[in-house]
């Protein structure tokens, strides 16, 4: 299902992006003329709306999986999930949107990979809890719909959904003038997964559990106020030579969050995964204590791996301290398997047939929190 709506009144609904629905508009003080005010005078454009909906149906149709059921233009869209090879399944919902990483993409106008991120921020979630993400939907915001500028980040949810291997069953679009400005836009997203039953995870978490980290591609999509700061800060703009690496600064700081479901979903059916954590707002130091069980904490040893540049250019920019750095960013570690001690090495040589770089990262202890080991800085 996917919905247009109009000045906040209606919907784009169904399998591939949307179908138009009624919408009205309360006039006060207009000075109208003979023939009336119409949508298009108030800022609102519905034949742009549908240009869209023709635009990006390759791009969602291209997402179908086995499951997904009905064609466009409902005002849901409907899953099977008998058809999708559960028997006695469990749903998992997440949502997130990408934080003010938006406002790079929209002011450097580089939004092709924006709709990535909006998907991992998402399927990242559910696949820590165990499940396999079925669909997708997006809500994407804004003043006055720019038809191709929509359908660029659309189709890039459109990849990070194929990518995931969950359908894009459809949207909302909504034109509000004078609630967006200029070029702003706002993106959010909602994804459903599942798993049988008894399959959620953290399960039967230890001590002695290792610690495997799957490597970041980058900041991914969390403490980007604070990189927009280092930013200005540092007197640079978008388009300068980026300090840490090849290519522009901007472009440098949108490489989109790596997708993990796949090789996560792998490790899982293989056996010996105890938990998954997603490394998102509040780092490495605040999010792998979310799958321990109460009286357990772990041990990270920071000399496992080298802290990729651009954390080092952050860090020194700002003046900012190891420890804030660990509580604000992944520091190059996008997500942490919780293995089982006699299936770690299985697991990893897994993982890495699936593409991930991995590290042996630590161990799960008694105690509570995070114990760090060596230095990152």
């Amino acid at each position: 299902m996917r919905k247009t709506r109009r000045a906040g009144c209606a919907g784009r609904c169904s399998g591939a992006r949307f179908g138009l629905s009624g919408a009205r508009v309360l006039l006060t003080g207009v000075s109208m003329t003979k023939r009336g005010l119409t949508y298009a005078e108030a800022g609102v454009d519905i034949d742009a709306g549908n240009a869209l909906v023709e635009r990006i149906k390759p791009a969602a149709k291209a997402t179908r999986r086995t499951g997904t059921m009905g064609g466009l233009g409902g005002f849901g869209a409907l899953f099977d999930l008998k058809a999708a090879g559960y028997r006695d399944p469990i749903l998992v919902a997440a949502t997130d949107g990408v934080g003010t990483k938006l406002r790079i993409a929209i002011d450097t106008g580089r939004v092709d990979t924006i709709g990535i991120d909006l998907v991992a921020m998402c399927v990242n979630d559910l696949v820590c809890q165990g499940a396999e993400p079925l669909f997708f939907l997006d809500y994407f915001a804004t003043g006055k719909l720019d038809t191709a500028q929509a359908a660029t980040i659309i189709e890039g949810i459109a990849r990070g959904c194929a990518e995931s291997g969950c359908a894009l069953v459809g949207g909302e679009t909504a034109e509000m003038p004078g609630m967006y400005h200029g070029g702003d836009f706002d993106l959010a997203g909602f994804a459903v997964g599942a798993m049988e039953r008894g399959g959620e995870l953290p399960q039967g978490v230890g001590a002695g559990d290792v610690l495997l980290g799957l490597t970041s591609s980058g900041v991914h999509s969390n403490g980007y106020s604070f990189v927009r700061k280092v930013v200005e800060l540092s007197g640079l703009d978008w388009s300068a030579p980026s300090p840490f690496g090849p290519g522009l600064l901007g472009e440098a700081l949108l490489v989109p969050t790596r997708l993990y479901v796949r090789a996560a979903l792998a490790a899982l059916r293989a056996g010996g995964v105890h938990g998954l954590a997603h490394i998102t707002g509040g780092g490495l130091t605040e999010n792998p204590p979310r799958v321990l069980p109460e009286g357990l904490g772990i041990e990270i040893d920071l000399s496992t791996w080298a802290l990729p540049p651009v954390f080092r250019w952050l860090a020194e920019t700002a003046g900012m301290s190891e420890a804030e750095l660990l509580k604000t960013f992944n520091c190059g570690i996008g997500m942490i398997v919780v293995a089982a001690p006699d299936r770690a090495p299985a697991l990893r040589a897994l993982l890495e047939g699936e593409g991930e770089t991995v590290v042996e990262m630590g161990r799960v202890v008694a105690g509570q929190g995070v114990a760090y080991q060596g230095h990152l800085l």
